[in-house]
């Protein structure tokens, strides 16, 4: 029950803001074939310009984008003129659709991290282990890692204890586990380094923050974007 909970709170934090391909918002049927493109996990606007060689200007006229920064998975956008459209030549220019996508996706990654608790930390990907375990003291802050929304705050997930889960972009979320007290609510946005609730032993034998960095719901190795101490 414990995997299966967490589980389906990270699906629900991870999927929230997806669109159905081919559909927008409100599931209207949107274009498609040659001189379209179908929005991908990690796309941006400047992105998609870079690949199909056009100008961010371009793509929001043709597609009267009311919202340029907001461009969802599955959105169906215009990328080529009516004849290139009617020739069928709108394969994107880039020479590797790939690397652009993993590019696009890194450049999602870059947040602006810092360590959520102060104290002795072990642990780390490896043996079994999923996160990292920071000791301190009774009731000593414990800090968002990194400014994103609080996805679930409580304590329903067994193994746990108060648990908080922080969503920083489509792709990762932050886990802090084990708290004494939630200072935070579900829905609320929070800066970096900003408390959200006080270190404890809840579902623990001992004094400590577990901590965990997931990747499109994966558990990733925290040394890899928490900065050097």
């Amino acid at each position: 029950m414990r995997k299966f909970g967490l589980a389906l709170i990270l699906l629900a934090a991870l999927t929230a803001c997806s669109t159905p391909s081919g559909s927008d918002t409100s599931g209207t049927a949107q274009p498609s074939g040659p001189g379209y493109y179908t929005a991908q996990k990690g796309d941006t606007l400047s992105s998609i310009a870079r690949k199909f060689q056009l100008s961010n200007s371009t793509i929001i006229n043709w597609n009267k984008l009311s919202d340029p920064n907001d461009i969802k998975v599955g959105q169906v956008l215009r990328v080529a003129s009516q004849g290139a459209r009617d020739s069928g030549t709108t394969t994107p220019r880039s020479v590797d659709n790939s690397a652009a996508a993993n590019a696009a996706s890194d450049e999602k990654d870059k947040i602006d991290w810092t360590w959520p608790a102060s104290g002795k930390s072990t642990g780390g990907l490896g043996q079994g282990k999923k996160g990292i375990d920071i000791f301190g003291e009774l009731g000593q802050p414990v800090l968002a890692a990194a400014a994103g929304k609080v996805m679930y705050s409580g304590s329903g997930i067994r193994g746990y204890g108060n648990l908080v889960i922080v969503k920083h972009n489509s792709n990762l979320l932050s886990i802090y586990a084990h708290n004494k007290t939630i200072v935070v609510k579900e829905g609320q946005m929070v800066g970096k380094g900003q408390q959200i609730a006080e270190m404890g032993k809840s579902d623990s034998n001992s004094v400590k923050l577990y901590f965990e960095i997931r990747r499109q719901g994966k558990p990733v190795d925290p040394s890899r974007y928490l900065p050097s101490r």
